[in-house]
């Protein structure tokens, strides 16, 4: 993890920015505080604020003034103001804990929360609203859950664990169990399958994207009840692998799309979701076997998917 000589503040972590190193830009900038004011010009009289305050500071911790010299391959760390167009998030409200104890926070995330801060969603997340709410500056997710999907998401209270509970998931060693309302299955498509495919992720390109090549994505697959009347079926999903948009993409391959997903089959622009109609994907369950007491541990969510009529058992 990296070195921040600057504590978190309001929930969120200093930005550590790295000085480019090319000849051009040793020649271009003499300090440091000329580097800010070139790359964030719109930001010029806030960044002159917070150099005036202390609050830049060098990667020693050695807070940056005017004559700091520019440092190629040098680290800079500052606290970013959260951006005034952020959108409200206003299923925060509906964020609910599962489990606490000295190493883990369990919550039970809301459809369109984010998880950690990402893009336009900064103090509207999950991370943000509970180190604030909890006083727990050094909670960090253990892993991420999409913004548009509910359910089980297990975070760290203390930095000391988040690397042994992090591998577990980096290591494949936790049991992810997902439920989701799609179509029920056209003719010839057994049931349950799994669906192994190349995913890939490109920057600049919201969705991600099956490719040729050798899979690096697998999910198991199976319906678990139908609802004839409107042609809709409960799934179980259990992704072996932890891909971007795997599960929503491997329905969507097998003519399946999950219920109001903003990306299969039309994609609809970032953030332009129907908050009464939210993709109907949800982190039913999460089974490992915890690295400090050596148990097994099971976490399982309360919520029930909105267009699924009846309450699904287990998990």
């Amino acid at each position: 993890m990296p070195f921040h000589p600057l504590p978190v503040r309001d929930g969120l972590n200093p930005t550590r920015l790295v000085l480019p190193h090319d000849a051009a830009s040793v020649e271009r900038w003499g300090t440091a505080l000329e580097y800010l004011l070139d790359r964030f010009p719109a930001d010029a009289e806030r960044l002159r604020a917070k150099v005036t305050a202390r609050e830049v500071v060098t990667g020693r911790g050695t807070p940056v003034d005017a004559a700091t010299p520019y440092e190629p391959r040098g680290f800079l760390f500052l606290y970013r103001d959260p951006p005034a167009d952020e959108p409200p998030a206003p299923a925060l409200a509906e964020l609910a804990v599962l489990h606490r104890d000295e190493n883990l926070l369990v919550v039970d995330k809301p459809h369109l929360v984010a998880t950690m801060p990402r893009g336009r969603w900064v103090t509207q997340t999950v991370l943000v609203h509970l180190r604030r709410e909890l006083d727990l500056p050094e909670l960090a997710p253990a892993h991420r859950l999409d913004r548009p999907t509910a359910g089980v998401l297990v975070l760290t209270v203390r930095a000391s664990v988040r690397g042994a509970y992090q591998d577990l998931f980096q290591e494949r060693r936790v049991r992810k169990v997902y439920e989701a309302v799609a179509p029920l299955p056209g003719y010839g498509l057994g049931l349950p399958t799994t669906v192994r495919s190349r995913i890939v992720k490109h920057r600049g390109i919201a969705a991600a994207q099956e490719e040729p090549g050798e899979p690096n994505a697998e999910s198991v697959v199976d319906l678990v009840a139908r609802d004839e009347e409107r042609g809709l079926g409960l799934y179980r999903l259990e992704p072996h692998t932890g891909k971007t948009h795997q599960l929503r993409l491997h329905l969507a391959s097998l003519g399946l799309p999950i219920l109001h997903d903003p990306f299969w089959p039309v994609l609809l622009p970032d953030g332009d979701e129907d908050p009464a109609r939210p993709l109907q994907l949800l982190s039913r369950s999460l089974t490992f076997t915890d690295p400090f007491t050596h148990q097994d541990r099971t976490f399982v969510s309360r919520r029930i998917l909105a267009e699924w009529r009846v309450a699904p058992k287990g998990g």
